[in-house]
């Protein structure tokens, strides 16, 4: 595959992320509303992401956009990198994780028990297991990691040269909105537990048990990347050396 169909699968791919991330900024901004408004934006949400088509463009630009990752860290050659692409590498690496956090306590919920999904469910689940700061800390690096791969592509534009600071306002801002709409959040989803919105303590085990075997599969795919990178490329320049 050339360099240049590479380049546009990882821009596609990262298109689709980067609005995936961006619609829950906003339906997190509502928060600041209300609990309603939030829930209002996540079934505008679902209905896009929860589709089939959604489903299949989401899941697999997400497959698209990891295994373009394991193959840059694989083929790369040395880690002497700009601080930018550092820093857009490393905020990249949570976007699985972030998946994988938000697969347990929406999708699988309700696959695995049945259980409908909502803004108030999901928001008191995250609290109940303590994981609503994590949550929030995983969407920000993937927030960052898409506005920094965006600008990276767009910054010889003239015009994104000229807007570069309305941008880098509104880079900064949406998640702090994001933040402050799910802290009410999860004030008014709260109260409500005593309804019975959280899963019960032996689903919350099973799922805490699903999430860590992938994180940890997921973890184990980027050290084969990268440590089965280095001796292919250590092979590589003793094949040639010898030759």
């Amino acid at each position: 595959m050339s360099d240049g169909a590479i380049r546009r699968l990882r821009l596609g791919s990262g298109l689709v992320l980067f609005a995936y991330i961006l619609s829950h900024l906003i339906n997190h901004s509502l928060g600041i509303i209300s609990l309603d408004h939030a829930e209002a934006g996540l079934r505008l949400a679902m209905k896009v992401w929860h589709s089939l088509p959604g489903t299949v463009v989401l899941y697999g630009a997400a497959a698209v956009h990891f295994l373009l990752a394991l193959r840059t860290l694989a083929l790369r050659r040395h880690w002497r990198l700009p601080l930018i692409e550092v820093v857009r590498l490393a905020s990249g690496l949570t976007l699985p994780l972030l998946l994988i956090g938000h697969v347990m306590a929406t999708r699988m919920t309700q696959v695995l028990f049945d259980i409908p999904q909502s803004y108030g469910r999901t928001v008191a689940n995250l609290a109940v297991s303590g994981a609503e700061g994590w949550q929030l800390a995983l969407l920000a690096p993937g927030w960052l990691h898409g506005c920094l791969g965006l600008w990276i592509t767009l910054r010889r534009q003239d015009w994104a040269r000229r807007a570069r600071h309305a941008l880098a306002a509104v880079v900064a801002a949406l998640p702090a909105l994001a933040g402050y709409g799910f802290h009410r959040m999860v004030a008014e989803a709260t109260a409500l537990m005593p309804a019975g919105l959280p899963p019960a303590a032996d689903q919350r085990v099973l799922l805490a048990a699903w999430h860590s075997n992938l994180v940890r599969g997921y973890i184990a795919l980027i050290l084969v990347a990268i440590i089965g990178g280095q001796i292919y490329q250590r092979l590589v320049a003793r094949t040639a050396a010898t030759e």
